[in-house]
């Protein structure tokens, strides 16, 4: 065997390198990617604290009207003056009133119903947030194994074709190789230089990605999934059907149903005119033989002359409405992606197992063998070329197809609210 082709020999065994310098990363698992989210995400504590705010309605609505207290004065001449002596004997008229509004038709009760049900579809929706970034923390999760794979190919399909051009440029000088040979291979690996750079980029924005989601932004650029892809299951995966009646989103529409219908009830009791009793306590210094302290009650009612608040009651049926055909909708969006995610996952599973159950392996041995026929001068630059070119297809089809299966796995679990 001639000296040159040892050394390409030797070449070609070295391991594969990093393209980029080493950096700190934090390795981060799929459970505790979750347990960041939950504690961390934004569009979560929106949820929670919108709940917050329906649990401060709600006693709001159990409120009663406070009473009015007021004081006044009158029968100032402003010729005579106030007169003099303590702050009682000055001649003015003092009034203390006491008013209280008396509530009628059930409207506190209607009130606390409005509240309790947007309270309960506030905490469905928070059940529902988190069943929907969950799902998308998951995607973005996989995206970014995925992209760990694509970059990992990339540099290790560079790094071999470095260490190509080098062996051939050796074989060049001793006249094992030609020329034309030793341009294809400098092609070849400034395209592999451009795959893993462009797979660099895919990285970074998969990093930033999961990043936001986990509240983590600061630290996108050192964030690894280690999580090993989910094993390709069978059809026992879909066997369990989701109860719609039991989903956060369903159960936050219903709710919003109920809340309308109490709306709607408030509303209509706004005919029933709420009356106003008040006292009062009269003061005036003696100057006569009239007493000087007096007393009075009244009662006030609105006049319904203009209006019955037919406008309200109006606009509470249209959102009656509004809120029964929004839950028809998340109905029939639930149905929908029940079937859709149960077709993605059956679909996903096929193609995986398709491509693991021997395709994958098989393009290693082809790859492997072309790699040892031509550095024993048995096989051709351009089929070796050809056998590389597929090998790289295939491993990055293998690590599509699983995360492809991954979030359509995920996208089922969502389905079910798991």
């Amino acid at each position: 065997m001639s000296r040159s082709l040892l050394i390409c020999l030797a070449l070609l065994a070295t391991g594969p390198a990093s393209l980029h310098a080493a950096e700190p990363l934090q390795e981060l698992g799929l459970a505790q990617a979750e347990a960041l989210w939950l504690a961390q995400n934004r569009e979560v504590r929106l949820a929670r604290e919108g709940v917050q705010a329906a649990q401060a309605d709600s006693l709001t609505a159990a409120q009663a009207p406070n009473p009015q207290f007021s004081l006044s004065t009158s029968s100032i001449n402003p010729r005579s003056g106030i007169g003099a002596g303590s702050l009682g004997q000055k001649r003015v008229d003092s009034v203390l009133r006491l008013d209280q509004v008396i509530e009628r038709g059930d409207k506190r009760e209607l009130r606390q119903q409005v509240a309790g049900a947007a309270l309960e579809a506030a905490g469905q929706g928070l059940a529902e947030v988190q069943r929907q970034s969950r799902f998308q923390l998951r995607v973005a999760y996989w995206d970014l194994r995925l992209a760990q794979e694509r970059r990992q190919v990339a540099e290790e399909s560079g790094e071999l074709y470095r260490r190509s051009v080098k062996a051939a440029e050796m074989r060049l000088k001793v006249g094992d190789v030609a020329g034309a040979d030793v341009s294809r291979l400098r092609i070849e690996a400034g395209r592999a230089e451009n795959e893993a750079r462009a797979a660099q980029a895919d990285l970074e924005r998969a990093r930033q990605n999961l990043a936001y989601l986990i509240g983590k932004e600061s630290e996108a650029a050192s964030l690894r999934a280690t999580e090993p892809w989910p094993r390709s299951e069978g059809e026992a995966v879909t066997a369990r059907r989701p109860e719609l009646e039991s989903r956060a989103d369903v159960l936050a529409a219903r709710a919003r149903v109920k809340a309308a219908e109490a709306a709607r009830e408030l509303a209509r009791a706004a005919r029933s005119r709420d009356v106003t009793v008040g006292v009062q306590f009269e003061h005036f210094p003696p100057g006569d033989a009239s007493p000087n302290n007096t007393y009075g009650v009244s009662l006030s009612v609105p006049l319904f002359l203009r209006h019955a608040y037919e406008g309200e009651i109006a606009r509470a049926e249209a959102e009656l409405l509004a809120a029964r055909t929004r839950e028809e909708q998340v109905r029939a969006q639930a149905l929908g992606e029940v079937a859709q995610a149960e077709s993605l996952l059956g679909a996903a599973r096929e193609r995986r197992q398709r491509l693991e159950d021997g395709l994958l392996a098989e393009a290693e041995r082809v790859a492997s063998a072309s790699e040892y026929a031509y550095g024993r001068g048995a096989l051709g630059l351009l089929d070796l070329l050809d056998a590389r070119r597929t090998l790289r297809a295939v491993r990055l089809d293998a690590a599509i197809l699983r995360a492809e299966y991954a979030k359509a796995l995920a996208a089922w679990q969502a389905v079910l609210g798991q």
